[in-house]
């Protein structure tokens, strides 16, 4: 974890690592897995994994493309897509929906909606910690958040008792990796990527792209 300088910048910080594609990925898995196991949920695990992978190819994309290309908007300070947000807007309502299969419909819903209000504290996150861009973020959010929205629609969450152990497994990735598990250095991942696929000797960054949108104007 970064330093940081009061007990609220821990919070975010902490609260960050929660959109981890490391962290949210294998529980994710591990859902679809069970879901994948019956015959009347295995529609929504097929939708999740599928949408799940688009997602993550667009937001992979967006980011290559500003960093090998430069490809992005200075006066809406867009670089790419926040993968942190993208990805718990399309894991954590569904995650949160299957593990309240137990509960009667309006508390699955709210469990849903509270995977959403998850989502949105972690794309907040983002920009407490200084990574991301208010329209970065709110990218994140809809990629996601329309992800799981479809998969929902398309699939209807899942009503069969999934079992607790599931629940337990879940809860205790979830609650001891972003305290004992250092992160990956996925940026720096997408970085070598970028510049291999574009040729270019630098990555193309956020600074560089807000000096030169800046208009010339002569010395005084």
């Amino acid at each position: 974890m970064p330093f940081a300088s009061s007990p609220l910048q821990s919070f975010w910080y902490l609260l960050t690592r929660l959109g981890e594609a490391q962290i949210l990925l294998p529980a994710a898995l591990l859902a679809m897995l069970v879901l994948a196991h019956r015959a009347d949920t295995r529609p929504l695990a097929t939708s999740w994994l599928g949408l799940l992978c688009l997602t993550g190819l667009l937001t992979t994309a967006s980011k290559i493309a500003f960093i090998g290309w430069g490809i992005g908007s200075a006066t809406l300070d867009f670089t790419g897509i926040s993968g942190h947000t993208m990805f718990a807007a399309a894991v954590y309502p569904l995650l949160l929906g299957t593990l309240t299969s137990r509960l009667p419909p309006w508390g699955q819903k709210v469990a849903v909606t509270a995977g959403f209000a998850l989502a949105l504290l972690v794309g907040m996150s983002r920009m407490e910690v200084g990574a991301h861009s208010i329209s970065e973020v709110a990218a994140g959010l809809l990629l996601g958040g329309a992800a799981s929205a479809f998969a929902m629609a398309s699939a209807g969450l899942p009503r069969s008792r999934i079992g607790t152990s599931l629940a337990l497994l879940v809860a205790l990735w979830v609650l001891i990796t972003p305290v004992h598990v250092p992160p990956l250095p996925t940026h720096s991942m997408v970085t070598r990527l970028a510049l291999s696929l574009s040729g270019s000797p630098v990555p193309h960054t956020r600074s560089a792209m807000h000096l030169t949108a800046e208009p010339w104007r002569p010395r005084p």
